[in-house]
This record gives structure tokens, sequence and C-alpha cells, in this order.
């Protein structure tokens, strides 16, 4: 029962921590000799970016993937043209 009991808490805090990790883009990249293009892209503001690129070789930029948004309407479109039943 106790193995049980315990199996569940386990269970249950994994849910949990789930729940709360979703994939996103942040909006600032730290770029660096190491790191390639366009970085390590974990910041949501500037100044974490910038003090955690201070005192090394390392630079911030915005990143690329949330630079200019998505095209509007480019979901809104239709994958083919339907021919009409006439």
């Amino acid at each position: 029962m106790r193995y049980l009991a315990m199996g569940l808490i386990a269970l249950l805090i994994a849910a949990v921590s789930a729940i709360d990790a979703q994939a996103r883009d942040y909006p600032y990249c730290l770029t660096s000799p190491g790191y390639g293009y366009p970085g390590e892209c974990s910041y949501s503001t500037y100044a974490q970016c910038r003090a955690s690129a201070s005192g090394r070789r390392a630079d911030c930029i915005i990143n690329p993937r949330t630079a200019f948004g998505p095209r509007p309407g480019y979901r809104d479109q239709p994958r083919y043209y339907r021919q009409p039943n006439w």
C-alpha cells in the first residue's frame, strides 16, 4: 500500500511538471562562437540576455523566429484548389 501511494504521488508530480513545461520561442538569443546561429534562445527580456552575456565573448540578438511573426493569412489559405461540381 505504501508503494502504491508513493507511486501515485510521483505520477502526480510528473503530470503537474509536464503541464508547466511548454515549448515556446523566446524573443532574445545569446550568440557566441560556441553556440552557432541563432544561439541560445532562452531569454524573455533583453536585460536577462545581457546579464548572461556579461563577462564572456557573447552578444544578444532578437530571435529570428519571433522577429517578424507569422505571415498574415498564411494558414487561412486552402492547401489545394477544389474543382466545382457542375
